[in-house]
């Protein structure tokens, strides 16, 4: 009897096992092994997880326990190489909890994350893989590496050292149970970001109220009350309808209400993020100072192209001091056309975008409402793969067999000039309840070599554009072509790369280097080359004409230099929360709230050309620095703006003797030095290798009409 009750465990186990399809994943059927979404639920992922954590630390151990000397072969190679069923289930499940998540799905989010930092720490602490990684470290200079084996066996010994390897016993501990702390601190700041937004909505009953929005924002409010059972218009915080009211509602006490709840979001009530904050800053403050670093900052910079909190400082103060002063010409200017509006008060965070928009329309006669029909999904997806194409003989190919995790997202097979696959793509474009705000890249799969077998990758943009109505097709706002150009040229980053190693292909480079390719792609959009390919009236079929490129290219620079303050604000919030020494402490005359908010005001002071909304500070939502990766590195956007200025000056000289901005010899170069490269170098290498040389802030300058001091 005892034995058939063993024996009917065992198959009920190798039953379940079999019912996973995280499991069976060498053996897919799917066009290039793509995820099987239709057959993935949510009870698949934790016994998959644990499983994968299971073999990854048996892995280890084999590494730990080979009786043979440490060689890059048997421990490099072998470490960067484990973990494989692990990365499987990762890639898809941490896709999902941002793009099309669920209360099941986040809830196995909050019991998985103290497993994975167990998991993360129990690697990067054990003395004997260490030992091996140290002792092929130290004979470095010996061994006949190429120069990305060099890279990554550098990498790798670095990232052990940076994560406690060379701890003490007691101070390993301390770096566990803070690693655990802090990966379990940023879940729950993101997660109530996503629920506050989400909880809010407020309904409009009384059509006059929305006076100034367009038919299509008003029939796609009119279509969230109906879902909801309601009659009248359903606002919520998702850019589709926060954008529109901050620019063309009419109803100012309306803007004030949406503005106020936007950025008010988690501050107090049920999904109040102010002890999160200072919990997450405190415990990254503890784990720098454990590696003896006086704060965050001194820890993270050390292997980006900033390198240190005092470069990232002046790089921030020098742009202050080139973009402030006409950042205030440009508030002043506005003030007054508000005042030639009828408009006597103090121009509020709320007026702005609202009379900004007004402004620009007269001075250069140029709207969204005037570019949009120009700009029809369909389009607009054919010109940005089309501007592939042209500058790296890119093309795509829908494929219906391959599945995808939602019915609005489209997946595409990805081909090089001579017909070779390349990688598959998926784009998902409209916002969803389960879908956080913004727009990003990420891969589903990562590139890598096995033996001579090139294991492309499975790349996907995610994104919250402008939905179709019954009236009309889905028409992008010219901001959002810009948006997708940018996560584009993520995407290309991942798509094109040609790496050896997993860890160092396409986008696995330095904070302050990642957004270079995004950010170059953005420049053609201003391009009549470009958009005649495209830009067509969705009604007449009318090329976009001369007329209006020519008002897109004045208008470029207008209010330039508040949009970099602002930007700048982001940077010195997140460098102050990242270079305190002491732990935050709330003096006794505040509360956790109040001393957060003026923290962050204090922070911004320099650059702030608006008058401060009480109750109100961004912070407490802005998952980029405390939930996204991007802690002492948000400078890194205007600093790859330094970059991508400076590139694509590349191109318009080439377009000045060549008559082509898609300039094919400056587009190889851009490929093959950047692109296909990801981490293999240092990213200055790659750049001078690009550029033939250093870059130079005039050409940002330049771009942004700004008078070089």
């Amino acid at each position: 009897m005892k034995k058939s009750i063993l024996t009917m465990a065992a198959m009920a186990v190798t039953l379940l096992a079999s019912a996973n399809p995280f499991f069976q994943y060498k053996e897919w059927k799917t066009p290039h092994g793509t995820y099987p979404f239709n057959d993935i639920k949510p009870e698949h992922y934790m016994p998959a997880f644990e499983e994968g954590i299971k073999q990854g630390l048996a892995e280890i151990d084999a590494i730990v326990n080979n009786p043979a000397a440490p060689t890059f072969k048997n421990t490099i190679e072998a470490y960067e190489k484990s973990g494989e069923l692990l990365s499987m289930v990762a890639g898809c499940f941490y896709n999902l909890t941002s793009a099309e998540t669920n209360d099941e799905l986040q809830a196995i989010a909050m019991e998985l994350s103290p497993k994975m930092s167990e998991y993360s720490a129990t690697i990067r602490l054990n003395e004997g893989l260490f030992k091996r990684i140290k002792a092929v470290y130290d004979q470095k200079d010996k061994l006949k590496l190429n120069a990305a084996q060099m890279k990554l066996l550098e990498d790798i010994y670095e990232s052990f050292a940076n994560n406690g390897a060379n701890l003490n016993d007691e101070q390993k501990q301390v770096y566990k149970e803070l690693s655990a702390k802090l990966s379990q601190l940023t879940l729950v700041y993101g997660q109530n970001v996503l629920k506050a937004t989400n909880a809010w909505t407020m309904l409009v009953t009384n059509e006059a109220d929305l006076a100034g929005l367009n038919d299509d924002t008003k029939a796609m409010l009119k279509a969230n009350a109906e879902k909801k059972g309601m009659e009248g218009w359903l606002l919520d915080l998702k850019p589709t309808t926060y954008l529109p009211i901050m620019e063309d509602c009419q109803n100012r006490d309306l803007r004030r209400e949406i503005y106020t709840a936007y950025n008010s979001r988690a501050i107090g009530g049920e999904f109040d993020n102010t002890q999160v904050i200072i919990d997450i800053v405190n415990t990254r403050l503890a784990l720098a100072q454990l590696f003896e670093k006086a704060c965050h900052a001194d820890k993270s910079l050390t292997k980006t192209c900033a390198e240190s909190k005092e470069n990232v400082m002046n790089f921030l103060d020098q742009l202050r001091e080139s973009y402030m002063p006409v950042a205030k010409q440009e508030v002043a200017e506005l003030q007054e056309f508000a005042k030639g509006k009828g408009f006597y008060a103090t121009l509020q965070p709320w007026d702005w975008s609202f009379y900004s928009k007004q402004l620009k329309e007269e001075k250069y006669a140029i709207s969204d409402d005037l570019l949009r029909p120009y700009f029809k999904k369909e389009n607009v997806v054919e010109g940005v793969f089309g501007l592939a194409k042209r500058l790296y003989g890119v093309t795509f190919k829908e494929n219906k067999n391959i599945q995808v995790y939602h019915p609005e997202v489209t997946a595409y097979e990805v081909f090089d000039a001579k017909g070779k696959f390349l990688a598959v793509y998926y784009a998902d474009f409209h916002p969803r309840e389960g879908k956080r705000g913004g727009a990003w890249m990420n891969n589903f799969q990562e590139q890598y070599m096995v033996g001579k077998k090139n294991i492309r990758p499975h790349v996907v943009n995610v994104m919250n554009f402008t939905r179709a109505t019954e009236t009309k097709p889905a028409l992008f706002s010219y901001d959002e072509v810009e948006t997708f150009l940018h996560e584009f040229g993520h995407g290309l980053h991942g798509m094109l790369t040609q790496c050896q190693y997993a860890a160092q292909n396409g986008t696995n480079v330095p904070r302050d280097f990642v957004e270079l390719p995004s950010q170059f792609n953005e420049n053609f959009l201003s391009e009549k080359e470009f958009l005649d390919t495209f830009a067509k009236h969705y009604e007449t079929g009318e090329v976009i004409p001369q007329e209006l490129v020519d008002k897109i290219q004045k208008a470029a620079t207008y209010h330039a230099a508040y949009a970099c303050v602002r930007q700048l604000s982001f940077g010195y919030l997140d460098m102050a929360w990242h270079t305190l020494t002491e732990p935050f402490a709330v003096p006794k005359a505040l509360t956790a709230t109040e001393a957060v908010i003026k923290f962050g005001d204090q922070a911004m002071a320099s650059v702030q050309v608006l008058p401060l909304v009480a109750g109100t500070q961004m912070e407490f939502a802005f998952t980029h620095i405390f939930s996204g990766g991007y802690a002492a590195g948000y400078y890194s956007y205007k600093w790859s703006e330094l970059l991508d200025a400076d590139a694509y000056s590349v191109f318009k000289a080439a377009k000045a003797k060549t008559g082509t901005i898609f300039d094919k010899k400056a587009a190889d170069l851009f490929r093959k030095n950047i692109l296909e490269r990801g981490g293999t170098a240092k990213p200055m290498e790659l750049y001078r290798a690009f550029r033939g040389g250093e870059p130079s802030i005039d050409a940002l300058l330049e771009r942004d009409g700004i008078t070089k001091k």
